[in-house]
């Protein structure tokens, strides 16, 4: 099945007072990559979260962001320092009397000494959180693979009308092969006879077997069959249900291997225009394969 690499998911659900948002970003890359952007008090579960992001991917950078807004993380008690505040009320009570001070000591004096009374926050393990959270990434997880699906829909169409193209390119580049090996033929007569410039008798049919081996070397047959194979594999990894990028990587690079040797071993102009409009479709195929998981 074609999937694109790049999607995007997102799923927010709220528990008692605390709202929970999860989205997953997908981009390419050549592995699975997973990184995960959640609370501190969230830590513990990471491994959780990766594993289940890895039941639904096989390629790709895959970012987890999970926000958490509400107190459910977080347990927050407010401490008082009474020893601290007994000495500090006794030293004010001292300057009263040493100053003959009849003003009393406010309360908003002791509230504004941070030593005096503080707000402690308390993190605690939200196992009542966790399955929730799991589910939101799964539901998540569920969005973005839609998106790839879709993506994937257009990058199989594109594929496919490549393979259509180069298809009827290797059908011309194979009508023309005998013309290929009369001009190799040819150039290989006219090599030889500037250089004997006849002035050595050679043995004709000595003469003819190492022009036919040469001529061999200019035929193009094995690397069109070659093409075929290629292009007819490309057709069956599009329909199965495996992850096929790499392997579809594979097979683009044979081909354009092969487009190569086609185009060293032949002279022929004809050949050589229709060669590089191969390459180009050959490499624009590899192109879109980039972004297939």
């Amino acid at each position: 099945m074609v999937k694109s690499m790049t999607g995007y998911g997102s799923n927010e659900v709220r528990l008692e007072k605390t709202n929970i948002k999860v989205e997953i970003r997908s981009v390419n890359h050549r592995f699975l990559d997973v990184h995960t952007k959640i609370p501190r008090a969230l830590l513990f579960m990471e491994d959780r979260l990766k594993k289940a992001i890895k039941n639904w991917f096989s390629r790709g950078r895959i970012e987890l962001f999970v926000i958490i807004e509400g107190d459910l993380l977080v347990e927050r008690s407010i401490q008082t320092d009474w020893k601290l505040m007994d000495a500090y009320i006794k030293q004010l009570q001292k300057a009263q009397e040493r100053y003959q001070l009849s003003e009393e000591i406010p309360i908003s004096v002791l509230a504004s000494v941070p030593e005096l009374i503080t707000v402690q926050e308390k993190e605690q393990e939200p196992t009542e959180l966790e399955e929730t959270i799991l589910n939101c990434v799964n539901k998540a997880c569920e969005k973005v693979q839609l998106m790839r699906r879709e993506e994937g829909k257009f990058l199989k169409k594109d594929i496919c009308n490549r393979l259509s193209t180069i298809n009827d390119m290797v059908q011309m580049l194979e009508s023309r092969r005998g013309n290929v090996i009369d001009e190799y033929r040819t150039r290989i007569f006219e090599r030889i006879n500037a250089f004997v410039n006849d002035t050595v008798d050679l043995d004709n049919s000595r003469l003819h077997q190492e022009i036919a081996l040469l001529a061999e070397k200019g035929d193009i047959t094995e690397e069109v069959t070659r093409l075929y194979s290629h292009i007819s594999h490309c057709y069956d990894l599009i329909k199965s249900d495996d992850v096929i990028g790499r392997k579809l990587d594979f097979i683009v690079q044979e081909m354009h291997r092969e487009v190569n040797t086609i185009g060293s071993k032949s002279s022929d102009k004809q050949v050589g225009q229709w060669t590089v409009n191969l390459k180009s479709e050959v490499e624009k195929i590899k192109e879109q394969v980039q972004n297939i998981e």
